[in-house]
Formats: C-alpha cells, structure tokens, sequence
C-alpha cells in the first residue's frame, strides 16, 4: 500500500505543479487580493480533491464509465465557467479593474473565495478523469475502496502545499508590482488562458454531442 501510495503522489504532485486553471485561479486572486484570499482558493481548490477522491472511492469512476454524457456535461459546465472569469478579465482589463477574480469592485468574501477554488476544480471535468484514473490504478494494483478513500487526505494536503506555495509565491510585492504596472496585459494574458481552456472544453462536449 505504501508503494502505490508512493507513486500515486509522485504523479498528483506533478499534475498540480502544471499550469491549468487551479493555477490561474490561485495566481489571479494572489495578485489582484492578497495572500489570504490566494490562501481561501487554495483550500477550495484542496477540498474539491478531497471530495474527488471520496466519490471515486465511492463508486463515481464506475459510473462516469457508464454514462459518458455525465463528463461531456461537465465540460458544458466547466468550460462555461472558466469562460465567465475569461469575460470578467477582458472587462477589467478594458475598464482598468483589478482583478480578474473580483465582481463589482469588491473584494470578495472569505467564503467567496473558498467557493472560487472549490467550483474551478469541481467543473473541471479533466479533474474527474485523471482522478478516476488515479483510482482505478489504486484499485487495480490491489487496494480496497477504503485503502483509497484513506488517501483523500493525502491529495488535500499535497493541495494545499503545491498551489499554498503559489499562493506565497505570486502574492510577494515583486510579483504584485509588476502586476499593478501591467495590470491590463496580465488582465488580458488571465482572459486568454481561461478561455482557451474553457473554449477547449465546450469544443470537446459539442464533438460529444456530434458522435
């Protein structure tokens, strides 16, 4: 069991240090509100692999293998999503708002911020499968459901400490600097990266929808 856990980690910590949009999310609300708030986005984004993880203990990979239209849905969903903080960057940047994650001008709430992490990785349908492929090799190399549910804890913390660090890193006054003097071309950059992950998923559920 230790091995498997071993190498399952090695692989999550890889998968977490890669940019994608848990990343944006913790970058873009490191910049433009702080360290707590990149703080609250970490932990959202770490109880939404907690709860990854619990699910597909549970039974949900099996699932999503026999209704396919369950992941094409979440790509509906978290494509339209991503593209909405895409919407929100190109109006600041248009209008010289800050930040990317902040609606009306306000800053958002600690339990705000807790739900931006949680609903950027829930409507990640690339979470769910690479979750449900970390669980099917966990119970594929002999573990029992339990086994694997007891790892949801190791994925909350590895969470935390990869985008944590993050967190740190881009709410330094280096980097808050160098946003604030650029903040409609790093407003522009966070626009395009959001919607070309969420441009990219809802491309991937209309060829679903046409197969």
């Amino acid at each position: 069991m230790i091995e498997i856990y071993g190498i399952t980690l090695i692989a999550i910590i890889i998968a977490q240090i890669t940019p994608g949009p848990n990343l944006l999310a913790v970058a873009g609300m490191a910049l433009s509100q702080g360290r707590a708030a990149a703080l609250l986005v970490t932990l959202g984004v770490a109880t939404a692999i907690f709860i990854w993880v619990s699910a597909m203990a549970a039974g949900l990979g099996a699932v999503l293998s026999i209704y396919p239209a369950l992941i094409t849905a979440m790509k509906f969903l978290g494509g339209g999503y991503l593209c909405f903080l895409a919407l929100k960057a190109f109006r600041a940047a248009l209008r010289g708002e800050s930040p990317t994650l902040k609606a009306n001008r306000r800053r958002l709430s600690p339990l705000g911020a807790w739900r931006t992490g949680l609903l950027v990785n829930l409507t990640n349908p690339k979470s769910a499968l690479m979750w449900g492929a970390v669980t099917t090799f966990m119970l594929g190399s002999g573990l029992s459901a339990l086994q694997v549910l007891a790892f949801a804890p190791v994925g909350f913390m590895t969470a935390l400490a990869v985008y944590g660090g993050y967190s740190l890193l881009f709410s330094t006054e280096v980097a808050r600097s160098i946003y604030s003097r650029f903040v409609k071309g790093a407003e522009t950059l966070f626009g395009l990266a959001f919607g070309a992950v969420g441009g990219g998923l809802l491309v991937s559920g209309v060829r679903d929808l046409s197969r």
